[in-house]
């Protein structure tokens, strides 16, 4: 296994007629850059500008931020990835098509006992960004690296996989009902392997973004850091934090899940792992923890589920691809 040696998780809706993603839209932008690391693995790395994000993200645009239902969904058609086999249907095909016609069947079954509320972490935080113009929000972490400055999230946060990058990104840690209490870390560049990037594999759904300095300041000297891992055991016990946000929740505060991972039964060429949990879109790319406290170190994040009322989230296994996409992130 491969650790780095400091210690400080969106449902996607899977029916025969419509895939419902923890995030997305569709636009288009430039091409990403492809770096190749030292072995020789091949990253995407994508150039972004504030362009005054912070000033934009009023506390009312981060409140009515949607998490979106395309961009994970349309990865998965165009890869041609995906197995819909025996896995579970939780509605007719095609009958979920936003959040309010979400929410009268998960007020009725879900099972609110597989996730529970936290208070707010220093270095768990909301990622608010802008594609298509319109305006989303995913879930993130600071991680340690060398710079300072490395957020971790879902590989469908920041790209569409394959297609444009997000714009107007930042990370706003220990987010609460609204308030901003450390500020808002506006992204300077984006980091995701060229597997998501290119192909919208989903065995690759993580991504780093690389925020600015704010007031002079470092993002993990002002709110502290994760240490990660990487190339783990499977079938670890994990707890996963995020900030769901399609109904019955509101992502407005923080909730966790925990549990042993498992193999996903029904795509298992995903090679994720799934824990049980509840958690809907906006959750998406909150950090998995080995063991059972934030204080872990950090080896996957929240990726996808079965059905709007899914009781497990699955994450992707952390291995060497997303071990050079960090490593990337984490030096520049």
């Amino acid at each position: 296994m491969t650790k780095t040696k400091t210690l400080a998780t969106s449902l996607l809706s899977l029916s025969a007629a419509a895939i419902l993603a923890l995030v997305g839209t569709t636009s288009a932008n430039a091409a990403p850059a492809k770096d190749t690391d030292s072995n020789g693995a091949a990253v995407s790395r994508h150039v972004a500008s504030d362009n005054g994000a912070a000033d934009y993200w009023t506390p009312e645009r981060m409140k009515s931020a949607k998490s979106g239902d395309v961009l994970a969904s349309k990865a998965l058609q165009r890869s041609g990835l995906l197995n819909l086999g025996k896995a579970p249907v939780a509605e007719a095909p095609g009958a979920v098509t936003s959040i309010e016609g979400q929410q009268a069947a998960a007020d009725k079954n879900i099972n609110l006992k597989v996730n529970q509320s936290e208070t707010p972490v220093k270095h768990i935080g909301k990622i608010f960004f802008t594609l298509g113009g319109s305006n989303y929000v995913c879930s993130g972490n600071s991680v340690t690296a060398a710079n300072k400055s490395t957020v971790s999230t879902a590989g469908h946060c920041v790209n569409e996989g394959p297609g444009a990058y997000a714009t107007n990104l930042v990370f706003v840690p220990a987010y609460l009902n609204g308030s901003a209490p450390y500020g808002k870390w506006t992204a300077k560049a984006l980091y995701s392997p060229t597997q998501w990037a290119s192909n919208g594999n989903m065995q690759y759904d993580t991504a780093f973004a690389v925020v600015n300095t704010l007031n002079g300041k470092r993002l993990a000297d002002v709110v502290g850091s994760s240490g990660v891992q990487f190339n783990a055991a499977r079938g670890l016990s994990y707890k996963s934090f995020g900030y769901p946000a399609a109904a019955p929740f509101n992502g407005e505060s923080l909730k966790s899940c925990s549990g042993t991972a498992t193999n996903d039964p029904y795509n298992p060429q995903f090679l994720t792992q799934g824990i049980p949990c509840n958690m809907t879109g906006g959750s998406s790319g909150g950090p998995w923890f080995i063991g059972n406290s934030s204080s872990g170190y950090q080896n996957s994040v929240n990726s996808y589920g079965y059905g709007s009322n899914s009781s497990t989230m699955y994450g992707p296994y952390w291995g060497s691809v997303i071990q050079s996409t960090y490593t990337a992130a984490a030096a520049s």
